[in-house]
């Protein structure tokens, strides 16, 4: 299990054994020509602190910021160097 925080202190977890599956490979290249893919890559990565990451971001008027999920999953590529091979 890969662990991480970020810089505003979303605490989150990643299962190591879903970095070496296909399908993530798939999901991460399908974002090449549909961006909205990134939410099934997302998903997939954060399994049920998916919803623990959109309340964190959520604003007082209850809406998901797009650019604030941006930037935590931005993040939280960026942090994991195993997310990166």
């Amino acid at each position: 299990m890969i662990k991480g925080k970020t810089k505003s202190g979303f605490n989150y977890h990643i299962d190591e054994n879903v970095l070496q599956d296909y399908e993530l490979l798939e999901a991460i290249a399908e974002t090449e020509k549909n961006p909205i893919f990134i939410t099934k890559v997302v998903r997939m990565l954060l399994g049920d602190d998916t919803d623990k990451l959109k309340e964190h971001v959520r604003d007082e008027n209850g809406h998901v910021s797009i650019e604030k999920m941006n930037v935590e999953i931005t993040e939280i590529f960026q942090s994991q160097k195993k997310l990166k091979k």
